[in-house]
This record gives C-alpha cells, structure tokens and sequence, in this order.
C-alpha cells in the first residue's frame, strides 16, 4: 500500500470516527456499564457486560452519526462545527447513513442476543429519542430543547441496568434522573459560550432567546436541583457513606462554579463549568461504583 493510500485510509478512517464522537459516547458507556453493575449484588455476567455495553456504544454511535447526518447544513454555519467530515465534505450523505444504519443494526443485534428484548428496545427509542425527535424537531423548535430531549441522553444507566435485569427497576430510574436533571446545566454552559454560533445557524436555544442572564440563572436552579437529585441513592438506602461523601464533594464543587458563573457574569467561565460537569458525571458514577463494591468489604 502506498503512501497515499496510507494517508488516505487514516483520514477517512478518522472522518468515521468524528461521526461516532467518541468522547460522548465513551461518557454514555461508562454510565452504562455502571447500571450494569449496580443491578446485581455480585458481578453482572460478562458476555453481558461485554457484548452488552458494545450494543449500546454502537447504538449511541449511530445516532451521532445521524445527528451529523441530520445537521450537516447548520453544522456548516458553526465554527464549531464547520469542520466536521460532511460539511467539510470528506464524506457524503450516503456513506454517513449507510455507517450508522451498519453500526446500529450490529448494536440491535448484539443487544438482542446477548442482552435481551426490553433493552434493545428501548435502546432503539434512545436512538430516535436523539438522532430524529430532538436533532430534527426539538432543536428547532423550542428553547427547552434540552430539557425534553435530556430523556434519551439520560438513558444508558436504565438501559444497562435492564440489560442484567430484564425490567425498569427504581433503582435505573434513579439514575436516569440524576443524568435527566444533570444534563441541562451542563449543556446550557456550553450553549453560552457558543452563543453566537447558535444565533448564526437560527436555533432557538436559551442564551439566544432568553439571553445570557436568565441561561445562567437556570444553570444554578438546576445545579441545585441535581444536587438534592444525587442525595437520592443514599437516602433510599441504594448506596452508602462512600457514595454520599464523593455526592456532596463533587455537588459542592459544581455549585460553586454554577454561582460563579451567575454572580459574577463573567461568560468566560462557562466553559470551566462545562468541563466540571463532565467530570461531576463522571465522578458521581465512579462513586456510585465504588461504594457498590467496597461498602460490603467495610462491613
């Protein structure tokens, strides 16, 4: 293979791989690999663990593809998203949706084999939640796009907690509800810092049509709400004092960047507490998961 054709190969493979975004999806596994764990006492089995949690990277690649798919035209008008593989146009329509129709009818099917129905289902309607209901609806419709469609975003946790059980327990739904309420402070200081992108493509999204003032008023609100949220697994007796010591820190923290961010006015703090939000979610499961383990061993 020549050189060229090296080069070649690498950027298309790299083109493919911008489609899924990665760090997003990586973000999605781990929280559901997380309801994976915590759905059983010991253990989960790991053809489940590991065909499973592949399912439903693959599926939640595919509606990222879509997604690119569906937004290629307002993507074009982002800086922020200008370069990406269609509108650059290293890749063409038709490739796009043939690579997620492949990579999420593999993910159906790994799901159903190795998982079971109700989890390939509602993987499914994560799917269209995102990639059509909120990317082709929602997004232009209202400002409280991220609110309604949150739900599909909220989904991994529940959808790796049935994938061990086979039913919709409360305890999935908790963690679906700590994702739900998380999810709109962490996208609205994103939309703040890229406001204007917003604004030249035509979405309705809440700095744009609020203004900046009230977006990071509600940030805070909903960094409040998430943090009474998260308290939940322990006041329901679901996790311990591990995972209650890791909540309150991490919450504290995220609070302090969202008052930050209303007192001061200061928009260039957005995108710290964007960053801090990932690791928050990131945190908050990682506690989850510890004291899952660890809490038996203290006694």
């Amino acid at each position: 293979m020549t050189t060229i054709a090296m080069r070649t190969l690498h950027t298309r493979w790299r083109d493919y791989l911008e489609l899924t975004k990665p760090r997003v999806v990586a973000l999605i596994t781990f929280t559901a690999l997380v309801g994976m764990l915590l759905a059983t006492p010991g253990m989960a089995p790991w053809p489940i663990l590991l065909f499973g949690a592949l399912g439903i990277a693959l599926m939640a690649s595919s509606a990222a593809a879509i997604n690119h798919l569906v937004d290629r035209r307002v993507d074009a008008l982002m800086v922020r998203t200008c370069r990406r593989p269609l509108p650059s146009g290293h890749l063409e329509a038709w490739e796009v949706l043939g690579f997620a129709l492949v990579i999420g009818a593999l993910g159906f099917v790994l799901l159903l084999a190795f998982a079971n129905l109700l989890t390939a289902v509602l993987t499914f309607v994560a799917l269209i939640g995102y990639a059509v209901i909120y990317t082709l609806f929602l997004k232009r419709a209202t400002p409280q796009n991220i609110v309604i469609g949150g739900a599909a975003g909220a989904a991994p946790p529940l959808l790796g907690w049935t994938a061990v059980t086979g039913q919709v327990d409360p305890g999935a739904l908790l963690l679906f509800l700590i994702i739900y309420v998380w999810t709109p402070p962490h996208f609205w200081a994103l939309a703040i810092h890229r406001r204007h992108d917003y604004a030249s493509a035509d979405l309705p999204m809440l700095p744009v049509t609020h203004g900046v003032a009230f977006t990071r008023l509600h940030i805070l609100l909903y960094a409040i709400l998430l943090f009474l949220i998260a308290l939940l697994p322990f006041l329901t007796g679901m996790s311990g004092w591990i995972y209650l010591i890791g909540a309150v820190g991490l919450g504290l923290r995220f609070l302090s960047y969202t008052v930050q961010l209303y007192a001061t006015g200061d928009d260039r703090l957005a995108m710290p507490t964007f960053g801090f939000s990932i690791i928050y979610l990131f945190g908050v499961f990682a506690a989850l998961l510890l004291d899952h383990y660890a809490a038996p061993l203290l006694g």
